[in-house]
């Protein structure tokens, strides 16, 4: 009489049926980049289209088409600004997934306590928060610079937006949530995130309905080298400033929760 596999024998065999599909699927997809890569025209080869289309569509027409005088910002904002949205998209996406995953009124408590011990503040002593408070306003005005003057020397939205994000993570950890809370709130990221990728989608949209039915669009790209030039790529510009900012913020709201909760359970975090 043949033994009967227990739950034991099926858990091992399943273990082994599952690695080996997942070592055939990976095996699978390296071979196709492989393939792919082995295809690819040969670095620095003047034939490949590239070279002889794209690249000399940037540098001969770019600043007329775009009106930008940074050429890396009006080919991001303009002439690949489908795939930008889609990256913008894709932040939002991430943020929001991680407020399902760990949004949570839990973690308040510890860090209410935390603050009231140490005066009401992140428990930094003087001279980080004097330091912090005097820097702040700067930080925050050279995001803003690097966001507004993206199209006319280097910068832009994702660089700004991350001088701005990390401004607002500094003051939050050196003054507390209390503080971090009354310049912005979980809830006003989302609402300034949703704004900022809803008037992305909405101000390019345009550009997308009008060019790809070869119609003249009525928005200037204005005097080349001018803080109003570059046409829409300004108000772009500050839409994915505002997202890149949101979203670092967030981030570290959502996780200083989650850490503050870990601590008050006496759980160690990995």
């Amino acid at each position: 009489m043949e033994p009967k596999l227990n739950e034991k024998d099926w858990l091992g065999i399943s273990r082994i049926i599952y690695t080996a599909i997942i070592f055939i699927a990976g095996a699978v997809f390296v071979g196709g980049l492989l393939m792919v890569i082995g295809n690819l025209p040969l670095f620095g080869s003047l034939n490949t289209p590239a070279v002889n289309e794209v690249y000399a569509r940037y540098i001969e027409q770019g600043i007329r088409e775009t009106g930008a005088v940074n050429a890396v910002t009006g080919m991001i904002l303009d002439y690949r600004a489908f795939d930008t949205f889609g990256e913008s998209a894709v932040l939002f996406t991430a943020v929001l997934t991680v407020m399902l995953l760990l949004n949570q009124q839990s973690g308040k408590g510890s860090s209410s306590a935390a603050e009231a011990e140490s005066g009401g503040v992140g428990g930094y002593s003087m001279i980080i928060q004097t330091v912090t408070k005097a820097a702040f306003p700067f930080v925050l005005l050279y995001g803003c610079y690097i966001i507004l003057n993206g199209h006319l020397s280097p910068g832009g939205g994702f660089s700004g937006g991350t001088i701005l994000g990390a401004a607002l993570i500094l003051y939050r950890s050196v003054f507390g949530e209390r503080a971090g809370d009354a310049i912005l709130t979980k809830q006003g990221c989302m609402k300034v995130s949703s704004t900022a990728l809803l008037c992305y989608a909405c101000l390019k949209g345009y550009s997308f309905f009008t060019g790809a039915n070869h119609l003249e669009s009525i928005i200037p790209t204005g005097v080349i080298g001018s803080i109003f030039s570059g046409g829409l790529i300004l108000p772009l510009n500050i839409a994915v400033g505002l997202i890149v900012a949101c979203t670092m913020y967030l981030f570290y709201q959502l996780f200083e929760g989650w850490r503050c909760e870990d601590e008050s359970s006496g759980r160690k975090l990995l």
